[in-house]
């Protein structure tokens, strides 16, 4: 596994999970910028991939705070979520530690605290 990444099992299949995440977004007053098949984008290129969906997005307002401070973090702005079946059906869901992004750019806990999204993904995940 990859540092700094949190990874959770969701009991939905991938496009129901990105589908409930989509919509808590939305009811947050997050933007969705781009929502991405990657299962459909490799079969045009032949390639077979299990189920994964690639979900961009962020909140100008609290993603603004962090670029003000450092504007390099809009390398990682804004937020992205990645759901994908693994080989056993079983179905993840991936992001970035916020506290991850924080220290990688020196934001206060504060700051990192804005784009935290783990809280959001295990209300997800328990509903």
């Amino acid at each position: 596994m990859a540092p700094n990444i949190i990874i959770r099992q969701s009991n939905l299949p991938v496009r129901q999970t990105i589908d409930k995440l989509e919509t808590l977004l939305r009811q947050q007053g997050v933007t969705i910028y781009a929502r991405i098949d990657q299962q459909t984008e490799a079969a045009k290129a032949g390639i077979t991939l299990h189920p994964l969906e690639f979900l961009l997005f962020g909140n100008p307002q609290k993603g603004g705070a962090l670029m003000v401070s450092e504007p390099m973090t809009a390398l990682d702005l804004p937020l992205k979520v990645i759901a994908w079946e693994d080989s056993h059906q079983k179905v993840y869901v991936a992001y970035n530690q916020a506290d991850y992004i924080g220290e990688r750019y020196g934001l206060s806990k504060d700051l990192a605290k804005l784009i935290d999204i783990d809280p959001l993904i295990q209300k997800l995940l328990s509903t």
